[in-house]
């Protein structure tokens, strides 16, 4: 699985709208903090906003707002409503998936792994992310790959 950069920008804006509670921040403010370039987030803001995910506020105080409670959106809704779904295999749907011979228990890998993303990422709100305190589990795990040798080499 790969991480876009639209991914990961749109995570960390949405975990800085979650810290700021029900305050609005501009997109500037946002993209100086996180270091993400303004134009491309003014982008990421429209595609969450659609989603349903952000509502935009217009006036001297105005910018960005989460839409719903930060304990109430999980990493899972934010990357599905800027790139689709969490894994993909060429857009096959994977219940109804196979293959012929010693590639046949394939489609069973590709379940696993989109079952495994889904344990984390539909565990994980922003709420969390925000707090700096992440579910047991997805700690658990981070801390698996931490301490799995090959985890260092990036794969």
């Amino acid at each position: 699985m790969r991480i876009t950069a639209k991914t990961d920008y749109a995570v960390r804006a949405m975990a800085e709208l979650a810290a700021a509670g029900d305050s609005c921040l501009t997109a500037e403010y946002v993209a100086e903090r996180q270091n993400i370039p303004v134009r491309f987030l003014f982008g990421v803001f429209r595609e969450l906003r659609l989603a349903g995910l952000v509502v935009s506020v217009r006036g001297p105080e105005g910018g960005y707002r989460l839409a719903r409670t930060p304990d109430s959106v999980t990493l899972a809704d934010v990357m599905r409503a800027v790139d689709g779904s969490l894994a993909n295999v060429r857009d096959l749907e994977l219940s109804k998936t196979s293959y012929p011979g010693p590639a046949a228990a394939l489609p069973d890998v590709w379940r696993a792994v989109r079952t495994s993303l889904r344990r984390v990422l539909e565990a994980t709100t922003l709420a969390d992310l925000a707090g700096g305190e992440l579910p047991e589990a997805v700690t658990a795990m981070a801390h698996e790959y931490l301490d799995n040798p090959r985890g260092s080499r990036g794969h």
